[in-house]
């Protein structure tokens, strides 16, 4: 019998879901944020230090880097369902193998995303209209930065492991020493050896290898749920398990690489202002993510709590799980994207010094901030779906409502209108769609349950 017992792990099968939830996400809220501070303070640094052309440069690629990293992070949230539900059913002899088949899969696919991108990075910027006066800067950025792949896929993995176990407060321990050092790496770099883009995209790689180690240090020496110790000799690829992580993975992968096909459109419109507005939109970019960081912390409870209840068979408690996780998300987006918009400007002056590019910012912003609350629907019920194991069909879902909605948007109604607030006024409606198609699918798979 598993013993889910102590001061990290925690059974998400009993307890109150309202305190459970809450105190489940509150230490993941933080360890989001702090890992979007990798990104801000490359561009918070190059901006206020290098200038708005090194500004432009690392924002352009922002789109293009979630494509990569939403692979790794999709993966990682079909690791966490899969570790939760065999925990949830004291599988384990399924649970060894889950999170040494997982650590395999996440290794080679953090590879094979470096080779891509380090091959690929020119032309995916050039096809998506990257300004002449940005491009070279944002090759030697992008390039840099998918050195990191690997750790990143290796953080991940580790923190699927203990998110699933119920432990959310160590992975923050560890980004918090990360997050420091990146920050004073990225002055180093920017101030004193003159690098600009490539001392930001260093000091992030490095970041986030020492993260990825700190993370695995306490899954290699045991958790108190039984079965979860990592061992290099127990390393394997279950044909059953394998599958199911990555009939998991993929899709959800996929999902985020979707979101950011999509944005990639949305990002050649920008590209067709000039830089000023490029720079504005890169640094607006960055106050969403804080936003959408925060907010996915409930998404990683809903999956991790509807997974343990739904390998319990605790049916109730997988529908309550769904509505708590989503009423807190939509809370903490409404309450940090009015602060935002209220304190804009002074939010955007941590990016940049130049008035010019705060204004740009701020049209974008006074779209954005009473979009992302309506986000939660879509985002929190594909995180319920996952939870419960299925995610081709909300790829699919979020493919028509995500990516091909916001193509045609950018192609009729941006194309006739061609101002900034006409072009990300498509992400409310494309979240509003979506997040209809993915309710209903939810009620579908837990009338069967």
């Amino acid at each position: 019998m598993l013993n889910i017992k102590g001061s990290y792990d925690k059974d998400l099968t009993s307890g109150p879901l309202f305190k459970g939830i809450l105190f489940y996400g509150i230490p993941l809220i933080f360890s989001n944020l702090l890992q979007v501070l990798f990104n801000i303070s490359d561009i918070a640094v190059v901006g206020h230090f290098a200038g708005s052309i090194p500004l432009g440069a690392v924002g352009s690629t922002s789109q293009l880097l979630f494509f990569f990293t939403g692979l790794l992070m999709g993966l990682g949230g079909g690791i966490n369902s899969i570790v939760a539900y065999y925990i949830g059913s004291k599988s384990n002899k399924e649970l060894d193998n889950a999170i040494h088949s997982a650590f395999s899969i996440s290794i080679i696919t953090g590879i094979i995303l470096l080779l891509l991108g380090l091959f690929l990075a020119r032309p995916l910027l050039i096809l998506i209209k990257t300004k002449d006066d940005l491009l070279e800067q944002a090759v030697i950025y992008f390039k840099i930065y998918m050195l990191g792949m690997p750790g990143l896929a290796l953080y991940n993995y580790g923190n699927a492991v203990l998110s699933a176990a119920g432990d959310t407060k160590r992975p923050l321990y560890y980004l918090s020493l990360a997050g420091i050092i990146n920050v004073i790496l990225n002055l180093f770099f920017v101030i004193v050896c003159k690098l600009s883009c490539a001392g930001v995209a260093l000091a992030s790689i490095i970041s986030q290898y020492l993260s990825a180690i700190l993370v695995m240090i306490p899954i290699a020496r045991g958790l108190n749920v039984a079965g979860i110790k990592f061992n290099v000799k127990h390393l394997n690829f279950n044909p059953t398990i394998t599958r199911r992580i990555l009939k998991i993975g993929i899709p959800s992968g996929m999902q985020n690489a979707i979101f950011a096909m999509a944005n990639t459109f949305i990002q050649v419109g920008v590209n067709s202002f000039d830089s000023v507005m490029v720079a504005g939109t890169a640094a607006g970019s960055n106050l969403d993510n804080i936003i959408y960081s925060a907010m996915n912390a409930f998404y990683v409870a809903c999956a991790s709590f509807i997974g343990q209840n739904y390998g319990a068979g605790n049916k109730k408690r997988i529908l309550h799980s769904m509505i708590i996780s989503n009423l807190y998300a939509f809370i903490l987006g409404a309450s940090l994207s009015t602060s935002m918009y209220i304190f804009g400007p002074q939010c955007f002056s941590l990016f940049t010094s130049d008035p010019a590019v705060i204004q740009a910012g701020m049209m974008r912003f006074s779209v954005m901030w009473f979009s992302y609350p309506i986000a939660t629907f879509m985002d929190n019920t594909i995180a319920a779906n996952r939870g419960l194991g299925k995610t081709s069909i909300p790829t699919l879902i979020v493919f028509i409502g995500s990516c091909l909605f916001r193509i045609l948007w950018v192609y009729t109604v941006f194309a006739y209108f061609g101002t900034i607030q006409s072009l990300f006024l498509l992400y409310i409606f494309s979240w509003i769609l979506t997040a209809l198609a993915e309710i209903i699918y939810f009620i579908h798979l837990y009338k069967k349950i």
